[in-house]
């Protein structure tokens, strides 16, 4: 339907009818050739601010989905990136789009890098690894990473579903650790756009009144003054970067920010958060 190598309407159609696991195992070896896979130059632009951040060790790509947001990752951790999602079909295209010789095997050979990622030095290149799991419900121990991201899943969560996944990622970083992820502007009132998704979101929300299993994915829910005010009951200092590669809108507003959620360093006081955009 978008491109030659995309899904057809049907195979749209017939994941719009499953759930939401089934419907991406299902679209999970087309799903690169669709508009819902994050833009490489979101990813770089996100990467970059990280990179210009801190130096980071240990990094987890939230419903990182076919592994875009893994390979982002290469250039920005030292130690060990892991990618967690609940498709089982998504991870398996992770796995070969990413490169499973990427994850460093038990007989200690070599890591090979990241297809299309900056490139670390080969002997310094971060261990691999893919876990199946609910985000609501991370498997990880306490303190695991010093930074998780996430690209292009929240319309997948509920609004009352985001206190506690917020305060997973929470405890799953380390004092310190940052939570980022990109956030576009909102279409002005009644452009195009802001018909179009309103329109999705009101197709998905009668299918989810008329059809089971669900399928959560609204467009519209994930609002900057909701999710900043959940971030700061979690207990994140919230910081929003302006990406400037991407302008700004005619009132000055930028078109995508960086939301920058960190957890305070040990002996910290929660503050307020602070706008950089």
């Amino acid at each position: 339907m978008f491109s030659p190598e995309g899904p057809t309407l049907r195979e749209l159609a017939v994941q719009a009818l499953s759930s939401v696991e089934r419907g991406y195992d299902l679209l999970a070896p087309k799903f690169d050739h669709t508009p819902f896979r994050t833009p490489d130059s979101v990813l770089r632009a996100v990467a970059a601010e990280l990179r210009r951040d801190r130096p980071y060790e240990d990094g987890l790509d939230l419903c990182c989905g076919t592994g875009a947001g893994v390979g982002a990752l290469a250039g920005v951790c030292r130690r060990s990136v892991t990618g967690v999602d609940f498709s089982a079909g998504m991870l398996d295209v992770a796995r070969r789009r990413v490169g499973g010789a990427w994850q460093r095997p038990a007989d200690g050979r070599r890591d090979a890098p990241v297809p299309g990622a900056p490139t670390p030095r080969a002997a310094r290149a971060p261990r691999l690894a893919w876990v199946r799991a609910d985000a609501r419900a991370l498997p990880f121990d306490r303190d695991a990473f010093d930074l998780v991201v996430s690209f292009g899943a929240f319309g997948h969560f509920l609004p009352r579903e985001l206190p506690g996944l917020f305060a997973g990622v929470h405890a799953a970083l380390r004092p310190g650790g940052c939570f980022a992820f990109p956030l576009v502007a909102p279409p002005r009132p009644l452009s195009a756009a802001y018909w179009m998704l309103l329109g999705f979101d009101v197709v998905m929300r009668v299918r989810n009144a008329l059809w089971r299993p669900p399928f959560v994915m609204y467009y519209r829910a994930f609002r900057l003054a909701d999710v900043t005010r959940e971030l700061e009951r979690a207990g994140f200092l919230v910081e929003l970067r302006a990406l400037e590669e991407f302008g700004r809108r005619r009132d000055g507003s930028p078109r995508v920010r960086a939301v920058l959620a960190r957890r305070p360093a040990a002996g910290a006081q929660p503050a307020a958060g602070t706008v950089n955009s």
